[in-house]
């Protein structure tokens, strides 16, 4: 029993009274260059566009494609938001921005509209669909229309308690600026 005791003091010993105070080896080789990407804090783009009416299924669409300086989307980890742009006008009447995540909806006199949007890897396709004949619709709802897209990790959404309603509010969650 002596003997076990006595090589277990002397293991421990050796390994305990090892120091790190001699001369630094060589430096390492260089690891492999890691892949190009975001900060994994998400990112932000926005486009004005046209709208094309599709009579066959009766909505108008557009595609926003996903500038190709930025990571393409994660579907399984990001989420997609988007925006639109309502020009406001304060109590002085100085134009101001509102931005309303979409789906949006609009109560006309002829029914209802509403803005959804669905999205790939590669782009954001954004639709117009009504429950009435839209072939008419007003072209402030068709033309010259402003999107904001937001790509945001999902952790972020598990982490931040952001509200995706406000726009504000999911960029402060990604420590970016609304640049206007």
């Amino acid at each position: 029993m002596k003997k076990i005791f006595s090589l277990l003091f002397i293991t421990a010993f050796l390994f305990t009274s090892c120091s790190d105070d001699g001369e630094m080896g060589p430096r390492g080789p260089q690891g492999p260059p890691g892949e190009d990407g975001l900060d994994g804090l998400g990112y932000t783009f926005e486009e004005t566009i046209d709208f094309d009416y599709f009579e066959d299924a009766n909505q108008y669409s557009a595609i926003i494609d996903i500038p190709e300086d930025v990571e393409t989307i994660n579907p399984d980890a990001d989420a997609v938001l988007v925006y639109r742009l309502e020009i406001l006008e304060d109590e002085n009447g100085n134009d101001l921005d509102g931005w309303s995540l979409i789906p949006q909806n609009f109560f006309l006199e002829g029914g209802t509209i509403q803005y959804v949007y669905n999205h790939t890897v590669g782009d954001v396709e954004i639709i117009i669909d009504g429950n009435y004949d839209l072939s008419n619709l007003d072209s402030g709802f068709t033309e010259g229309q402003t999107f904001r897209v937001i790509v945001v990790p999902s952790d972020v959404f598990a982490t931040s308690g952001l509200d995706p309603a406000n726009m504000e509010s999911v960029l402060k969650a990604m420590n970016k600026e609304n640049k206007e």
